[in-house]
């Protein structure tokens, strides 16, 4: 499983974060269009190549003409909804949004919908937010995780004045992150801003795994160029090594609980970590009819995947054990079908296999109005032609 890990040791903003974007090899061109594409109006885009304490970053700069009006959050979020990007990237920007809404809503006292921009910028942050997310799938990301967070030192200017760092709604949005130690620190001024920290709260599921294999790297750059340190976010680009080895399994057996609840619960557990989930139908004392749920889950999510099929179903017991697993190297692309994104998991064992992701098929077959199994059969040739031109 392909896997990116943020390294916010010098903070983290959402024009580093389409900095390190390019820098691992997503194209200028689709940058370039993406004003155009969600509608913000005529944006100029610069990517530049700098160095930040000798470290080579891609910098990037937008261009917005003069905004006689700014914009609420409940704007930008229905600016969003109405864009034509993928369920997986519109889920998460919208949710960045509402996050920044209400950290701006209780520093402000103001309801979040309701939010004047002031720190973040409304063209800015949408092209931010939204690139920043679509990057990832851009690269086939299937998971973000992070490190230690910086937030800086000292004072921000706001529009309402100098504000401590962290600036109060960037605070909000990091609660739950671990940030690096001050003491000894060589970062200086806003480190981590609002849209930084929004993102981190949208794409990141908390640390490393313990095993992972270096891929690549990128750097984006911020825009001070301090001497003593690089002011620029990494992202590590990793495949996942603990995919084979040991896992938990989970079961339990139901038969008070109305079946129509096995998604919700499904979808629960798969949100908390679990690799697998199967159901089938099960025989129960008294000739009562149940269903067993079985889950599969790395070893460290084991807990909180338990907490989560008490708290979904009826179930007074899960049994569990340790199994040992073996899975074929795997990664994600995205395929552009008239213009729809869909994701397609890529695996290698002697031949390649492809296989679109379900959900994306879907939303693509009703956007584009054909039958999802065309649109599956047409992304599966489209696939394995990229596959097939990028070994050229």
């Amino acid at each position: 499983m392909r896997i990116a890990i943020l390294d916010p040791a010098a903070g983290i903003s959402g024009d580093m974060t389409l900095g390190a974007l390019l820098s691992l090899g997503v194209p200028v061109s689709w940058l370039e269009e993406l004003p155009a594409r969600l509608g913000v109006g005529s944006v100029a885009v610069r990517v530049r190549d700098v160095r930040r304490a000798g470290v080579s970053c891609k910098q990037v700069e937008f261009e917005i003409p003069e905004q006689p009006h700014g914009r609420h959050v409940g704007e930008l979020i229905r600016l969003v909804e109405c864009a034509p990007i993928s369920d997986w990237v519109k889920e998460r920007a919208v949710r960045a949004f509402r996050l920044v809404g209400d950290a701006e809503g209780r520093v402000h006292g103001v309801a979040p919908e309701k939010v004047h921009l002031h720190e973040v910028g409304a063209v800015d942050a949408v092209l931010d937010i939204v690139g920043g997310i679509e990057g990832f799938e851009r690269l086939g990301v299937e998971a973000v995780h992070n490190l230690p967070v910086a937030v800086g030192q000292g004072w921000v200017e706001a529009a309402h004045g100098r504000l401590p760092l962290p600036a109060p709604a960037t605070a909000i949005l990091l609660e739950g992150f671990e940030i690096a130690g001050q003491a000894g620190s060589p970062v200086e001024g806003e480190a981590t801003t609002p849209t930084g920290a929004a993102l981190l709260r949208v794409l990141s599921a908390g640390a490393p795994p313990d095993r992972w294999r270096l891929a690549g790297s990128g750097w984006g750059a911020g825009r001070r160029d301090p001497k003593h340190y690089p002011n620029a976010l990494r992202i590590l680009l990793a495949e996942a090594a603990s995919e084979a080895g040991r896992v938990v399994l989970l079961a339990t057996d139901v038969d008070d609980m109305s079946p129509e609840y096995v998604e919700p619960l499904r979808q629960a557990v798969v949100n908390a970590g679990a690799l697998d989930v199967q159901t089938w139908p099960v025989q129960m004392k008294k000739g009562r009819q149940g269903f067993r749920v079985e889950v599969m889950v790395p070893e460290a999510l084991a807990d909180q995947v338990t907490a989560e099929l008490f708290r979904h179903s009826t179930t007074a017991g899960v049994r569990r054990w340790i199994a040992e697993r073996a899975t074929l190297p795997r990664h994600q692309l995205t395929v552009r079908l008239d213009g729809v994104a869909v994701r397609v998991k890529v695996l290698d064992g002697g031949g390649v296999r492809v296989k679109p992701e379900y959900d994306d098929v879907l939303a693509a077959a009703q956007a584009l109005g054909r039958p999802p199994l065309e649109v599956a059969r047409a992304v599966e040739r489209d696939a394995v032609a990229l596959l097939a031109k990028a070994k050229e």
